[in-house]
């Protein structure tokens, strides 16, 4: 059973290695033909920073596969071999947070070299290195703290529930749910600023449109997320009347009024829709999924690594496959996804009156050129990664003409 998971999980890692391959082949390929959306500099540029990306995954799909190795043959023993509590709550909760920060170096490395080398590089990176130290502190304590309960309460579960996968995954599942509703606020709270929206004329435009699709939102607010980060968003948190629009100052600053109204109309596309509602079935269907497979796992695999079925051995386990099983379920997560940005366009230009689509296309553009997304993917790769639709394609199914952008 042991070499059948390890089997698996080199399977994943060259298929995620093969589709990145073929991604860097394919922008290569394209990169010096005449560019498609953007300017041939942007284009050029966007294309670099692709393929950099692309690389540095590569890089770190290694470097997990290693520790993959690492932890299957010897690191869960180890743990067990150097955390002593007597008190078995504390004794499964240390051990599963000793796995956390021991990866959370590796995260660590690399996130660093990511901001301060890549997006550095390519204009992105807006953070001095003290303010990035002084977010990934507070990160990295909040995991420590939340991560800390999550676990001391699967442990609970797991020893009074027999079939204690089922009520994992519901706990577990219930509290992604509520970081969902809570995500604007702690962000509020620990990282951006967020401030009322100021422009007066710009809040009535958003308001008037949200009162078109029933949204009921406490609040428009604009987050000072430039200070960190040159890229574009915006985003919707919580649930109720709890629910507040963030945009980024950085979204204000380079979309003219009708562009963002475009790109709000899209996102009110998905709270028309139950996009968010639907997203949160699938997220909880492959949770549900890898629970099953983990709570049923034979006595023999834990008998081959020398290990007795701990419930700390049972949570790393999971938490070692998560990103295999997520890998593979992507594809169907991303088809029904990437059909429910084409709805939410549909109804973002149909928001916007009779200039609707060209406005949320023009928006498309600006934001393609300002985040540096190259345009133009391997079928490979979008199978695999997507979760939006091709800007491409999304352009043609708004029936815009892209020469005249």
């Amino acid at each position: 059973m042991l070499m059948t998971i390890m089997g698996i999980y080199t399977l994943y890692l060259l298929l995620m290695v093969y589709t990145s391959i073929m991604q860097i082949g394919y922008i290569n390929e394209v990169k010096n033909k005449p560019a498609v959306l953007l300017e041939q500099s942007e284009f050029l540029k966007a294309a670099n920073y692709s393929i950099a990306k692309e690389k540095m995954s590569i890089a770190s799909a290694f470097v997990e596969y290693l520790f993959f190795i690492g932890w299957m043959g010897f690191g869960i023993q180890a743990l067990q071999a150097n955390i002593f509590f007597e008190n078995e709550v504390l004794l499964n909760v240390a051990i599963v947070m000793g796995f956390i920060v021991i990866n959370s170096i590796v995260s660590f490395v690399f996130s660093y070299y990511e901001k301060f080398s890549l997006d550095t590089l390519y204009g992105f990176n807006k953070s001095s290195k003290e303010q990035w130290l002084k977010d990934s502190f507070i990160s990295f304590v909040t995991t420590l703290l939340f991560g800390s309960a999550v676990v001391w309460g699967i442990y609970m579960i797991m020893s009074n529930f027999t079939l204690w996968w089922l009520w994992s995954f519901l706990f577990v599942f219930a509290v992604l749910v509520v970081i969902n509703m809570l995500y604007s606020t702690f962000r509020a709270l620990f990282f951006d600023k967020l401030t009322p929206l100021q422009n007066k004329e710009l809040d009535a435009s958003i308001k008037e449109l949200m009162d078109k699709t029933g949204f009921v939102s406490s609040g428009i607010f604009v987050s000072d997320a430039s200070k960190r980060d040159a890229r574009l968003n915006a985003y919707f948190g919580g649930f109720g009347k709890a629910k507040r629009v963030v945009l980024f100052d950085t979204l204000i600053e380079k979309l003219s009024t009708k562009e963002l109204l475009a790109v709000l109309g899209h996102e009110l596309g998905h709270f028309a829709h139950g996009d968010i509602y639907k997203n949160i079935a699938v997220v909880g269907s492959m949770l549900f999924v890898m629970f099953a497979v983990f709570g049923n796992l034979p006595e023999s695999l834990y008998l081959e690594m020398g290990l007795s079925e701990q419930p700390y051995v049972v949570m790393i386990l999971l938490m070692l496959f998560m990103p295999v099983l997520g890998f593979l379920m992507m594809p169907i997560m991303g088809l029904i996804s990437r059909h429910n940005e084409y709805e939410a366009d549909k109804m973002g230009s149909e928001l916007g009156g009779p200039a609707g689509a060209v406005e949320l296309a023009s928006a498309l553009r600006k934001l393609v050129s300002e985040n540096k997304s190259f345009p133009l993917s391997h079928p490979l790769y979008i199978f695999f990664h997507y979760t939006h639709p091709p800007v491409l394609e999304r352009l043609k199914a708004l029936g815009v003409d892209v020469e005249k952008l």
